[in-house]
């Protein structure tokens, strides 16, 4: 298995909106993206084209966050999911308790739900069972398959 290599021109192509942001900047998205879904051979995803997809709907997702779609390229200042809003007198509340990598973090942006969706299969538990036990009496010994 290889690593998955980021391509700033695919990644514009798929993602025409943060054709604003710099490559260098783009790349250490994509790194960052590393952090949530592992880009080595112990990959839970094997197929390098899928996991490639992936790594980018998450690098967009770190970029939007990070203030990439925003016109001065900076994060609003904002954190969280708006929990409520009113409109006499302006008035936002956000929901803060967001853990990186949680389904809320996810959902903040279109990006970030997608992978969470493109990604539940890798959220079950898998049951390996144990391998039978199997004696046999010419061996004397009891050993695996």
């Amino acid at each position: 298995m290889a690593i998955a290599e980021f391509n700033f021109s695919a990644w514009t192509t798929r993602y025409p909106e943060f054709g604003a942001v710099s490559e260098e900047r783009a790349a250490l998205f994509f790194t960052e993206a590393g952090l949530y879904l592992d880009n080595t051979d112990a990959s839970p995803v094997a197929d390098i084209n899928v996991r490639l997809m992936l790594l980018n709907m998450l690098t967009a997702h770190i970029a939007a966050l990070s203030g990439a779609l925003e016109a001065d390229g900076k994060p609003s200042g904002s954190v969280g999911r708006v929990s409520s809003a009113s409109e006499g007198s302006v008035s936002v509340s956000f929901d803060t308790g967001l853990s990186p990598g949680t389904a809320a973090w996810f959902s903040q942006t279109t990006y970030g739900m997608a992978f969470w969706q493109a990604t539940k299969n890798l959220r079950n538990a898998r049951y390996v069972a144990a391998p039978a036990r199997v004696t046999e009496p010419w061996m004397g010994v009891a050993w695996r398959r």
